[in-house]
């Protein structure tokens, strides 16, 4: 098996820089790219456990995301694991279901394992990672915080979303916009509604709201369950924004159900809908940087592990809109950033 000193001897820099590689520390991308070269030529494998012990922490992170079968957080997830690869870090993906017990469990084998660091999109605002702070292992949230701690978060700007799209839809003529969010006690959900909210107050609407407010579960059958008993109300909703992209394809199979599909019942989605070949034209999206999302969380991350200590830091990215053409909805076509 070869060692280090042999690496660092193929590779032209000293054992140091070896070690420094593997440990995640910082090299220069030129050097770094020498002693990986070199350590795979030689097949050099690390002694992984050993530099455990030493560094009382792995080069494994964990990723805890509420829906490995969304698209979203799967785009999110390469991200995370582009940024960890490249800086010798694995990841170990972890789906909660959005399931507060099963994502604590998950939590605690991240702290008996000695995993490096947490990226959590949390189950719910109740969601618990005081174990992972007390052991001094760094936490950054992504797409949603935990209520009540002060860890490193990387969002969307969630109101300023839910607030454009619904304001797309009454600039294409709609006049009854109704909201599809979700849970009451998940942030996403909560802070998009709001957005919708403000839209509808400042359109100065002649009906109640509140009556066209309905929480789901950000999945499919959610969003289907909403739609049906949107337009069993004795005056239904002309348009509806919807708070996630899979509610998103539940509404729509029920709007195409009762051909009454977009533009003749207008449609916003937070998220762009998977196999969005198939959607029509006529709905207005919220795009989402979702890998962006998970390239600057996995970065904050490995920031903290290599010693950043500076207080705890949100970082909001852009959306942007993007609404039907004049052809298909009479009213001229937006594209714009959002936030």
């Amino acid at each position: 098996m070869a060692t280090i000193y042999e690496v660092a001897a193929l590779a032209g820099v000293s054992p140091a820089t070896v070690s420094r590689v593997f440990n995640g520390m910082n090299v220069s991308a030129e050097k770094s790219k020498l002693v990986r070269k070199a350590a795979d030529e030689l097949k050099f494998t690390p002694n992984r456990t050993a530099r455990t012990l030493r560094k009382r922490n792995s080069e494994v992170l964990a990723l805890v995301i509420p829906d490995i079968e969304n698209p979203f957080f799967t785009s999110l997830a390469r991200g995370v694991e582009d940024v960890a690869h490249a800086a010798g870090y694995s990841v170990v993906l972890c789906n909660s279901d959005g399931d507060r017990e099963k994502e604590a469990k998950y939590l605690d084998i991240a702290v008996s394992e000695d995993m490096g660091g947490v990226i959590i999109a949390a189950a719910d605002e109740h969601s618990n990672v005081d174990s992972l702070l007390a052991r001094g292992r760094p936490v950054v949230a992504v797409d949603r915080s935990p209520h009540g701690v002060e860890v490193d978060a990387v969002t969307v700007d969630n109101r300023a979303g839910g607030r454009a799209a619904t304001q797309a839809l009454f600039d294409q003529g709609y006049r009854r916009v109704a909201c599809i969010t979700g849970p009451a006690d998940v942030e996403t959900a909560i802070l998009r509604a709001d957005g919708w909210r403000s839209a509808t107050t400042a359109a100065k609407v002649a009906y109640r709201p509140e009556d066209y407010l309905l929480n789901a579960d950000f999945r499919v059958d959610g969003g289907r369950d909403a739609m049906r008993a949107l337009l069993s109300m004795p005056e239904p909703p002309d348009a509806v924004f919807v708070a996630n992209n899979l509610m998103s394809v539940g509404a729509l199979q029920v709007l195409i159900e009762r051909r009454q599909m977009p533009p003749a019942v207008g449609m916003a989605s937070f998220g762009d809908l998977p196999f969005a070949a198939l959607a029509p034209a006529g709905i207005t999206v919220v795009h989402l940087p979702a890998r962006h999302l998970g390239v600057t969380a996995a970065t904050m991350l490995l920031e903290r592990i290599r010693g950043d200590k500076q207080p705890a830091r949100t970082v909001v990215l852009r959306n942007t809109l993007t609404a039907p053409t004049a052809a298909e909805t009479n009213k001229p076509e937006t594209e714009a950033a959002i936030g």
